[in-house]
């Protein structure tokens, strides 16, 4: 298939270019910082990454707060069975004969826990044990998002947390200082501005959000389900036009 059609979900490994990456990492982490500020309002709780929920989780087990800890536990381990899932719906569509992408069946799971977020909150607020119950959905629909992305571009995009990203950055802005070959010098700066893009969305996604969230609360989250509907769509309707000029071009 053609490099110039840039399909997000349906390129993988070494057919993936820099403009794939690049459209994947920007709408995702435009998401997750929408879906992280809802979080930060509505319960408190940050909603993207795990690491913070293990000092928590210390915390309440120095302090001997038994419950507490099996809570952030919890919240860690809905993280970890999201990307389980969405790592298993990945496997399963790539090695069946369907023409479906491998990221559609994570991307509905997502889209759906983000509606039904809502629903539930809607229904029975967002204080008590109902917080505990929107974290854990908003950490497992992130935890589906991240592996999607991960083994989409194979390792190369993540877009739920920014200390990894920081990191890698900061290594290769001190390599583009000594690097002079072409072909090195190239690659960092593409693997940098990657970087940089998807730091600026996910702050981006974080304010949108949050001033969505003065005026519509965790309804904010159906507006990020929105954006990974339309995303799709586009995608799927790219993919249909491409094969279907090139099926018309093949019968003339």
């Amino acid at each position: 298939m053609d490099k110039k059609h840039r399909y997000m979900f349906r390129h993988h490994g070494k057919g993936r270019t820099l403009a794939h990456n690049l459209r994947l990492a920007t709408l995702l982490s435009f998401v997750a910082g929408m879906v992280n500020i809802c979080g930060v309002f509505s319960v408190k709780t940050l909603t993207t990454n795990v690491t913070g929920h293990f000092a928590f989780f210390a915390e309440e087990m120095v302090l001997e707060n038994y419950t507490l800890a099996f809570v952030f536990i919890l919240y860690v381990l809905c993280f970890l069975f999201g990307s389980f899932l969405s790592g298993l719906l990945t496997e399963i569509t790539s090695r069946s004969k369907s023409n479906f992408s491998p990221a559609l069946p994570p991307m509905i799971v997502e889209i759906l826990v983000l509606i039904l977020v809502w629903v539930y909150s809607y229904f029975y607020g967002t204080t008590g044990n109902n917080v505990h119950i929107i974290v854990s959905a908003l950490l497992f629909a992130m935890g589906v998002q991240n592996s999607l992305v991960t083994q989409v571009s194979k390792s190369i995009v993540r877009t739920t947390h920014l200390t990894g990203l920081f990191t890698d950055l900061g290594i290769e802005l001190a390599q583009l200082i000594f690097y002079r070959a072409p072909s090195e010098v190239k690659r960092l700066k593409q693997s940098i501005y990657l970087r940089v893009a998807i730091i600026l969305f996910f702050f981006i996604g974080c304010i949108v959000g949050g001033f969505l969230f003065k005026y519509y609360e965790l309804k904010t989250l159906l507006i990020a389900s929105f954006f990974l509907i339309i995303t799709l769509f586009y995608d799927l309707i790219r993919y249909k036009l491409y094969f279907l000029k090139r099926r018309i071009f093949t019968d003339n």
